[in-house]
This record gives structure tokens, sequence and C-alpha cells, in this order.
């Protein structure tokens, strides 16, 4: 069954998540850094379909295959999309043996008591029965920690695993992603009060109910080692939060049993402009070193 043989996957196999996932928000910026100016396009439909394109290149390319990416995590527009004549989802899965994620959150409330809580996902349900149709694994939602603020942090975690629950009901899995910010003021402040939350809300999950985690790299390596740990945890992921490649890959290195799950430092290297050839050789080069710092640790 490939639902077991995804979750096999994800729980076991050395490799790292990509993540295919810029909202409407990111975009814009996404392709700038592509090489596709504002200009090129008029209006969100040019607009997606352009990031989609560029998705497809990085998706069909030789080296993005489950020998050294076990996930992506899709924006619903990618997942809606067609890939190598296939549904996105199914071309991931059995082309490249790539576990396909669906971004289900619709961006950040404005911050209050420290931190940006998700804002409401009208239709999720529905969307999360889509996307199971689709063949997707899991689903992925992000929130923000700016201040090491203990209400603030638990009102943040809180809500990340109501949303869990409801994804999970669904028979999809869920990466919870709190996400604690690198120009924080007291990060390592903000990681502390955010590790004691999930440990709590972890210990509160019912028996046999796991989710996924995607954190910040913490400043003391191996911080997250008891969420790492936990047998309520399927796997824990980093994101890599604006740090460059070779900073979040030395950074990562640092923290055993954490898998990167990354966006800009995965993508960032790549251009419109590229041969095939060198754009191959880019993403290639890119891969490596995440795989690297994912599965050979310090």
């Amino acid at each position: 069954m490939a639902h077991d043989e995804m979750a096999a996957q994800i729980h076991g196999k050395a490799g790292f998540i990509a993540a295919l996932d810029q909202s409407g928000g990111s975009t814009p910026g996404a392709l700038r850094l592509y090489g596709i100016p504002d200009s090129a396009y008029s209006g969100d439909a040019e607009m997606f379909r352009l990031m989609h394109e560029m998705r497809v290149r990085i998706m069909t390319a030789p080296a993005f295959t489950g020998d050294k990416v076990i996930a992506a995590i899709l924006f619903e527009a990618t997942m809606d999309g067609q890939a190598g004549g296939k549904a996105v989802p199914d071309f991931l899965w059995q082309d490249r043996g790539v576990v396909p994620f669906l971004k289900v959150d619709k961006g950040l409330q404005p911050e209050a008591d420290g931190v940006s809580l998700l804002k409401p996902i009208p239709g999720l349900d529905a969307l999360l029965d889509r996307a199971k149709k689709l063949g997707v694994y899991g689903t992925k939602a992000r929130s923000v920690a700016n201040l090491p603020s203990p209400a603030g942090i638990a009102a943040l975690v809180a809500q990340q695993f109501e949303l869990g629950a409801q994804i999970a009901a669904h028979g999809l899995m869920p990466i919870l992603e709190p996400e604690v910010l690198i120009k924080s003021p007291d990060k390592q402040g903000a990681e502390t009060i955010l590790r004691a939350e999930i440990l709590k809300q972890l210990d509160a999950l019912p028996a046999g109910r796991q989710v996924m985690l995607k954190l910040t790299i913490p400043e003391e390596p191996d911080f997250y080692a008891p969420l790492i740990t936990h047998d309520r945890v399927l796997r824990v992921v980093a994101l890599s939060g604006g740090y460059t490649r070779a900073d979040a890959c030395r950074r990562l290195a640092a923290n055993h049993g954490m898998i990167a799950s990354f966006s800009r430092a995965l993508i960032g290297d790549l251009r419109l402009s590229m041969t095939e050839a060198e754009f191959n050789a880019a993403l290639t080069t890119a891969i490596d070193e995440i795989f690297q710092a994912s599965t050979v640790k310090l």
C-alpha cells in the first residue's frame, strides 16, 4: 500500500524534504531570484504559471529523486498541476520516489504577543479530502514566533496541534511548523519556551497518533533531541529560515537526527537563463550539500 510505503520512507530513509511551496506572498521574490522580474507577468494566474514551470523544471531534473530527496512540500496550485504528463503527486511518487506533502496554511495573522498565528483556513476539510484522493501523504502549516512570550508561544503551539488533529482525522500526516525567526532578539529564549510547549502537547496526544515537526535550526546543537526521540514524533525537519545554504548546512550538521526541509537554500542558485546542463549541475550541488548535512553529523 502506497501510504505505508510513504510512511516507512519518511520515518527511516536517509535524505531530506524539498520545500517547493512558495505561495502568493513569497512567489514574486522567488521568481525574481530565478530571473523573472515582476514586469514579466500580469496577475496571479501568470505568476503561478511561471512558478509552476520552475517547479516542474526542478522536479524533472535528474538529481531530484527519492535517492536523496525523500519528500517534497507542494503549493496547492502545484499539487493540482501536471508534471511528466501526470498529476504532480503521482509523478513525484510513481516516477521519482518522492513523497508528496501539501502546504495548507493561508498565511499569518499580524503579530500579537510576540507571535503570528495562522490565519483561518476556509474550506480546509474539502482541501484535505482532495489532497488525499490525489495521493498526498501529509500537510504543512507555518506560524511564527518572534519573541520569547510564554503566553504567545503556548497559543501558537496549541493552534498548531489543533490543526494537526483536524488533518490527522483525514488520514494525513501533519507537519507542524512553529518557526522561530532567526532575527528574533532572543531566539534561544523563544526556543526554550517552544520546546517545553511542544513537549506538553506531544505528551497529551492520543495513543498511536504522531506528528512531524518543522523547526528553525536551534542555537544550541541537539536542543531538540527530546522532540526527535519522542514516540509521538515521526520525524523532525529543519527550515533554512533565511540562512545561506552554507550556514544552514553547517548548523544542521550539528543536530543529530534532524534533516533538512529547505526552500530558498535549495533553489537559491537556480536561474531561468541557465542551460539544462547548468541548471542540473547547480541543483545537483545543492541537493548533495543538503543531503550531506542531513545525513552526516558532526
